[in-house]
């Protein structure tokens, strides 16, 4: 880093993450102040590092864009976000865009077992599967689970990893919908019922987990893609503010009517 930054580098670099200070006053007085600033040590240029740059509003983001042209001589600048969605056009076009893919699960997995091999943790082949799904590719996420699980004891495996991260395992939400789809409304409203209440899953967690497995459902693309629609209606109607509970029970509704009324 000091052949970059130059022997100074801790004083030419600076990172904000701007979930948390994503107002324009942050960009006009903290990010312009550092901008504006010679690069010290001989260095060529300064970096400013802004880690969430998604959650700035447009005002703090136009006045982002004003500094990025005004200073780009002396300053680069470093923008990571979640959506490039959310970033204005006029900056998007001044930047070089590099997207990163979810990790692959043996990634997760080679990962995981090194830092349990550290920690003197033992961790199960079930453990490391549970982990992998629970991550779906989020590296944070999958030490999150590890760390979780430690604090129970030196032994990690599959009952602990679903029970620490309020996950249900794929085979219920398997097993969950194809018992709804077999049209046993008050079945499948049962194992509703324990996945909220026993499991503690919030409503979000159990349409993305219902998601994640109609994909692997053995039954004909049709089919599953009006299931699948049916399953973003609901997601968007919680996302707004629909009472949960409603909303999963209307789910399950529609999957028991289709077997009666084909989708």
């Amino acid at each position: 880093m000091r052949e970059i930054y130059g022997e100074g580098w801790r004083n030419n670099f600076i990172e904000l993450n701007a979930s948390d200070e994503r107002g324009i006053d942050i960009i006009r007085h903290k990010v312009k102040d550092f901008a504006r600033m010679a690069p010290l040590g001989g260095a060529d240029f300064k970096v400013i590092f802004l880690d969430e740059a998604d959650a700035l509003t447009n005002d703090a983001q136009s006045a982002l864009r004003r500094t990025m042209e005004r200073y780009s001589a002396t300053t680069r600048f470093i923008l990571s976000c979640n959506y490039s969605s959310k970033i204005i056009e006029p900056i998007q076009s001044r930047c070089a865009v590099y997207r990163f893919r979810a990790l692959s699960g043996e990634a997760i997995a080679k990962r995981i077992s090194y830092i349990a091999a550290e920690e003197k943790l033992v961790v199960s082949e079930g453990g490391l599967s549970a982990i992998e799904y629970v991550a779906g590719g989020d590296m944070r996420k999958a030490i999150n689970a590890l760390q979780a699980a430690a604090l129970l004891g030196d032994k990690v495996d599959e009952e602990t990893i679903y029970q620490i991260t309020s996950t249900a395992k794929p085979e219920e939400i398997r097993n969950f919908i194809k018992t709804a789809l077999s049209g046993d409304f008050v079945a499948a409203r049962a194992v509703l019922d324990d996945l909220l209440l026993s499991k503690g899953l919030s409503g979000q967690d159990v349409v993305v987990q219902i998601h994640r497995a109609m994909l692997d459902l053995d039954i004909p693309d049709k089919d599953k893609v009006r299931l699948i629609d049916r399953i973003g209606e609901i997601d968007f109607r919680m996302t707004e503010g629909a009472n949960e509970r409603i909303q999963l029970e209307a789910l399950l509704a529609y999957f028991a009517l289709s077997k009666s009324n084909p989708v």
